[in-house]
This record gives C-alpha cells, structure tokens and sequence, in this order.
C-alpha cells in the first residue's frame, strides 16, 4: 500500500510538473502584433521613454570619458569621433521602447493589454500615472527612514545583549 500511494505522489508531481512546462511553453509564444501595439500606448502612457531617453547619448559620453582616461593626447579627436558616433546611434533608444513592449506583451495577454489601455484612460488611470510616481519616491523615503530607525534598534538590542554577557561593544 506505501509503494501504491508513493507511484501515486510520484505520477501526480509528474503530471504536475508536465502540466507546468505545458503552460510555460504555451505562455513563451510570440506576442500577437496587437498585444505589442498595446504595450506599446501603456508604455507611452506612463512615459516610459522619459526612462530611456538619453541611454545613446549617456553611453557615447561615458565611452568617450572611458577612452579619454587612458588616451589623454586623443581627447580633441575622441570629441569630434564622439559626434560622429552620436548622429550615427541617434534613435536607437527606440529599441529599449521596443524590448519593452515586447516583454509586456509576454508577461500579459492582448486583452489584459487592451485592458490596461483602457483603464490608463480613465480619470482614475490619469491619477495613477501621475500620482504613483510620488507614492513610490514617498514609500521608499518612508523604508529608508524606518529601516534607519530599526537597525537603529537592532543594534542597540546587539548592545544591551553583550552587555549581559559582560561584554561591551
């Protein structure tokens, strides 16, 4: 009887486990054109590109100052190369939006998309958008400040501990 209802532990995590990969396999798809579509207006309704906006010039800045640092006798030529090299990457951001929109279309389906598209639309979804900015920078200022306050805590608690052990720190 122990071995029966072992094989059948062992055949239900089995099937279980069949039945996950099944899911994720069905879930790692592509993106329908429309889902990606909607990503792509939620993203630019939480001004998701304000993120990315500099990335090609921050990274042309921060290859040349690389470059400057060990070439000091380039730095004129690196500025002009510089140039060059920004007008010839300019736009290429777009291809994070892109990225983006297609990991948002994988983690939700077209119509929880077109859903979200919706909602961000309404009176309530504006506030969202341009409240939740705020809460999040308020809510992590708030974890700051408590996490301060009880390592704080903590660490008075270390003290008072070795204090009775007969040790100070």
């Amino acid at each position: 009887m122990k071995y029966l209802s072992n094989a059948l532990l062992a055949a239900g995590l089995s099937l279980g486990i069949a039945l996950s990969a099944g899911q994720a396999m069905a879930q790692a798809k592509p993106p329908t054109p429309a889902a990606i579509a909607a990503a792509k207006e939620i993203l630019e309704l939480k001004r998701a590109n304000t993120i990315y906006a500099n990335a090609v010039p921050n990274i042309v800045q921060r290859t040349m100052d690389s470059l400057m640092q060990t070439n000091l006798n380039y730095q004129k030529d690196l500025k002009e190369v510089a140039e060059v090299v920004a007008k010839n990457m300019a736009g290429r951001e777009k291809e994070i939006g892109d990225g983006m929109a297609k990991i948002y279309a994988q983690d939700f389906t077209e119509q929880e998309l077109k859903d979200l598209v919706t909602f961000y639309k309404t009176p309530l979804g504006q506030k969202l958008l341009n409240e939740e900015p705020k809460a999040i920078a308020s809510s992590m200022q708030y974890m700051n400040q408590w996490a301060q306050t009880f390592a704080e805590e903590v660490n008075g608690q270390f003290r008072a501990e070795m204090r009775k052990r007969g040790k100070t720190i």
